[in-house]
C-alpha cells in the first residue's frame, strides 16, 4: 500500500486532491513513495498511468521529461513510423507548451498522435508512452490550460532542483533474476546479428550457453505472448549467440570493451568457482579490477560442473563460458585450494573485500526411521552426482555404473537436484528408478520444468506422488526395503493451507538397492570464523538485506547458495552481479551504494511489471511455439548425449519473430 496526493494506475485512480486526512484513499500498489533511503520520490511515471507522491509536482514538467526519455530508452528499432517520430513530436509539443508557446489546437494534436502511437505502433514502448501523457492531460488539463491560455511557461522552467531518474524494462526481464535484456538478444537472433544477440545477454549473464540450457526460465511465466497464445522459447534463444561464438571460434563478445587493468593495489577475493563466484569475477574484471577466485575442487564451475549432468549441460559448452572469465587479464583462480577458518581470515586481512560465493554440497537428511549414512545403499545426492559427472566429464573416480547397474533405485525429493539422480540413474543402468515425492505433480513441475518431468517419464522413471518414507529396512547394514507412507491433500475448513494428512493403513514397502535423498542441500559453515559472528538466517546461510549482498561484517559479502540457500543458475548469476558492481565501487570509497539503473531494477520489482489478465489485441494470435528436436528417448537413455539438440536456424528466427519487444519505460522523479 502506498500514500498518494493522486494515482492512477492499472484502472486505479486515487484522487486525494480535494479530501482531508481522513477521507484519503491508499493505492493498492507498491509504488516507490521513496526513491532509496535518502530520497522521497516525488512522482512516479510508467506504461500504465502515472502517480503523485508531492502535491508541489509540476505535472507539465513531469509531462515533458517523460516524453524526453523516450528519445534516450525507447530501443527504437526504426521499423514503424509512429515509434519512430510519434514519441519525438510528443516531446517537441509538450515542451513547446510548457515554455509558454503553445497553442490549444497543439493539445488536440498531441491526443491525436498519442492515438496513433497507441494503435499502430508495432512494440509496445511505443504503444505505451503515451498513456500516462494523455491521463495528464486529462486529470490535470488546468496545469496545461494556464500555460497555453496564458502563453506563461511552466515554473520548472525557472530554479527546479528536481531529477528524473528513468530506466527501461519488460515483463520477461523483470521477472529474470539477472534482469537479462531479454527483447534485446531474442532481436538479434531475429536479424541474425548473433554478435549483437550474444553482447545483449552478456550485459548481465555471462553464462549464456550454461543459462541457454539449464534455466528453469521464470522469464517465460511472465511472456505477455502468453496472454495471446503461448509464451516465448526465451531459454533457448538464449543459448543461439553463444553457441555461434564458440562454434565459429570467434573472439569474445563482450557487452563492453573490457578497462585496461587498473594496477592500482585494490584486489577483490571470491571463494567458490562456481556461477556466482565466476560470475562476479567476469564483471570485476570488465572494471579491470584485479580478481582471485580460491576453488576447492579440481575443477571449475562448481555444481554445475560437477553436479549438473552431460545430457543436461556438456562440459564443453559450459568450460566456453568459464574460458571467457579465465581469459580476463586480471582474473586469477586458484584450484584445488580449501579455504578453512584460518585461510578466510588471512584473505580477509589481504584482500580489500572478499566474496563468498561457496556452494550448498552437504545433502539434508530424509529424517525418517533407521536412517543411517553409514547404511550400504544409502547415497547421497550430491555424492551420488559427484561420482557420475566427474567421471563422465573429467575421467576422475570410477564409472557409477558399476554401483547401479541392474539395481533399484528409490530418490527422495522434488527439484533438480532429484531429477538429476533419477536421470542419471536411468543411464547407468539402473533396472528400475522411483522417485518418491511428498507432493503432487504440478508442484514438481513448478520446481523444475514440464520439459524436464517429461524427459524423465519418457525415459523411464516412475514417480510417486503424496508419498514419503517412513523407514529404512537393512540386513546387517544392509539396505533392503523402504516402508512409504502415503498422505492425502486435506483442504483447511478455514481457507488456509491445505494440510498434507497421513493415510492411516497405506503405508506399503518398496524392495531396492539405493535411497539416495535429495530433498535439499546446506552449506558446509566450517569455513566462517566463529569470532566473527556473523549474522545467519533461519535456514543457516548469510544474511545479507538481498539488494547490495554485504553480510554483516564490513568488506565481506556472499552471493549464491551460502547467501540463499539451494537456488538455481540465474538467480546466483544475478545476485553476483549485484554485488560485483556494488564491491567496484566499495573498494574505492568504503560505502554501499546501488546504482540509479539497480534500485529501478527493484523498484520494478515491487511493481511487478507484468500484469497476467491483460487482454492484447494488435497481434497475430495462435503461431506456434516452436519447439526444438530432442534425441530419442531409445537412444538417449544409455548414454550422456545432449539431449536438447536447439534450434535450426529458421526455427529460431521463425520463434524470434513471435516476440512482442515488450519494452517499457518507468521514470520517477524526486
Amino acid at each position: 500500500m502506498s500514500k498518494v496526493y493522486f494515482s492512477i494506475w492499472q484502472d486505479e485512480l486515487i484522487d486525494n486532491r480535494e479530501k482531508t486526512n481522513d477521507e484519503t484513499k491508499d493505492t493498492s500498489f507498491k509504488l516507490p513513495i521513496e526513491f532509496d533511503k535518502n530520497k522521497k520520490t516525488k512522482a512516479f511515471v510508467g506504461w500504465s498511468g502515472f502517480v503523485i507522491f508531492d502535491k508541489s509536482t509540476d505535472i507539465v514538467q513531469l509531462a515533458v521529461n517523460y516524453a524526453k526519455q523516450y528519445q534516450e530508452y525507447s530501443e527504437a528499432c526504426g521499423r514503424c513510423a509512429p515509434g519512430r517520430w510519434g514519441g519525438r513530436i510528443l516531446y517537441d509539443i509538450l515542451d513547446k507548451i510548457g515554455r509558454g508557446e503553445g497553442e490549444y489546437a497543439d493539445l488536440t494534436h498531441l491526443q491525436e498522435i498519442s492515438s496513433t502511437m497507441i494503435e499502430t505502433s508495432k512494440c509496445e514502448i511505443g504503444k505505451t508512452v503515451p498513456v500516462p501523457l494523455l491521463y495528464m492531460i486529462k486529470y490535470f488539463k488546468k496545469d496545461f490550460d494556464i500555460c497555453i491560455k496564458n502563453k506563461k511557461s511552466s515554473p520548472w522552467y525557472g530554479e527546479d532542483t528536481t531529477d528524473f531518474i528513468a530506466n527501461v524494462t519488460a515483463p520477461c526481464t523483470d521477472l529474470c533474476p539477472s534482469h537479462v535484456d531479454i527483447p534485446a538478444y531474442i532481436e538479434g537472433v531475429r536479424d541474425l546479428d548473433f554478435e549483437a544477440s550474444l553482447k545483449a545477454t552478456r550485459q548481465t549473464m555471462p553464462l549464456s550457453h550454461t543459462c541457454g540450457r539449464v534455466c528453469p526460465h521464470p522469464c517465460e511465466d511472465a511472456c505477455r505472448r502468453a496472454n495471446l497464445d503461448e509464451p516465448i522459447s526465451i531459454m533457448e534463444l538464449k543459448r543461439i549467440g553463444a553457441d555461434y561464438e564458440s562454434e565459429h571460434s570467434l573472439q569474445w563478445f563482450h557487452p563492453v570493451k573490457p578497462k585496461k587493468p587498473k594496477n592500482d593495489g585494490k584486489k577483490v577475493a571470491i571463494i567458490g568457482a562456481g556461477p556466482a563466484g565466476l560470475t562476479a569475477a567476469y564483471y570485476l574484471a570488465l572494471e579491470g579490477i584485479d580478481t582471485t577466485i580460491f576453488e576447492e575442487l579440481p575443477v571449475l564451475g562448481g555444481e554445475v560442473a560437477v553436479g549438473v549432468p552431460q545430457y543436461r549441460m556438456p562440459i564443453d559448452k559450459y568450460n566456453q563460458d568459464i574460458k571467457l572469465i579465465e581469459d580476463m587479464p586480471t582474473v586469477k583462480i586458484i584450484k584445488n585450494h580449501k579455504v578453512t577458518a584460518r585461510r578466510l581470515k588471512e584473505i580477509d586481512k589481504q584482500f580489500d573485500a572478499t566474496m563468498l560465493s561457496f556452494g550448498a554440497r552437504l545433502s539434508k537428511a530424509i529424517r525418517c526411521e533407521n536412517e543411517n549414512t553409514d547404511m550400504i545403499g544409502y547415497w547421497g545426492a550430491i555424492p551420488m552426482l559427484d561420482k557420475v559427472n566427474l567421471w563422465h566429464k573429467y575421467g576422475i573416480g570410477s564409472p557409477a555404473k558399476e554401483d547401479l547397474n541392474g539395481k533399484t533405485v528409490v530418490c527422495v525429493g522434488g527439484g533438480f537436484t532429484s531429477m538429476d539422480v533419477v536421470r542419471c540413474s536411468i543411464r547407468e543402468g539402473a533396472k528400475k528408478v522411483v522417485m518418491l515425492y511428498r507432493r503432487d505433480e504440478k508442484t514438481i513441475i513448478r520446481n523444475t520444468t514440464l520439459e524436464e518431468y517429461q524427459e524423465a517419464v519418457e525415459e523411464g522413471v516412475e514417480f510417486v506422488f503424496y508419498s514419503a518414507i517412513n523407514k529404512l529396512i537393512d540386513e546387517n547394514g544392509v539396505l533392503k526395503s523402504l516402508i512409504v507412507d502415503k498422505f492425502e491433500l486435506v483442504p483447511d475448513p478455514d481457507g488456509g493451507r491445505a494440510q498434507l494428512v497421513k493415510q492411516e493403513g497405506q503405508s506399503y514397502e518398496i524392495k531396492c538397492d539405493f535411497v539416495i535423498p535429495a530433498v535439499s542441500q546446506s552449506c558446509d559453515l566450517q569455513i566462517l570464523p566463529k569470532e566473527w559472528e556473523l549474522s545467519m538466517t533461519s535456514w543457516g546461510t548469510l544474511q545479507t538485506n538481498g539488494k547490495d549482498y554485504m553480510t554483516s561484517r564490513d568488506g565481506l559479502f556472499a552471493s549464491g547458495d551460502c547467501e540463499y540457500g539451494p537456488m538455481t543458475i540465474v538467480n546466483a548469476v544475478g545476485q553476483a552481479k549485484r554485488a560485483a558492481s556494488v564491491i567496484s565501487r566499495y573498494i574505492y570509497d568504503g560505502n554501499i551504494s546501488l546504482t540509479n539503473d539497480e534500485i529501478m531494477q527493484d523498484h520494478f520489482s515491487r511493481l511487478k511489471v507484468y500484469d497476467k489478465n491483460e487482454k492484447i489485441s494488435g497481434w497475430m494470435p495462435g503461431l506456434p511455439r516452436e519447439v526444438s528436436e530432442k534425441l530419442s528417448t531409445n537412444i538417449r537413455k544409455s548414454n550422456n548425449l545432449e539431449v536438447n539438440l536447439g534450434f535450426t536456424q529458421d526455427e529460431a528466427k521463425a520463434e524470434a519473430q513471435r516476440c512482442m519487444r515488450c519494452y517499457y519505460i518507468g521514470m520517477v522523479a524526486v
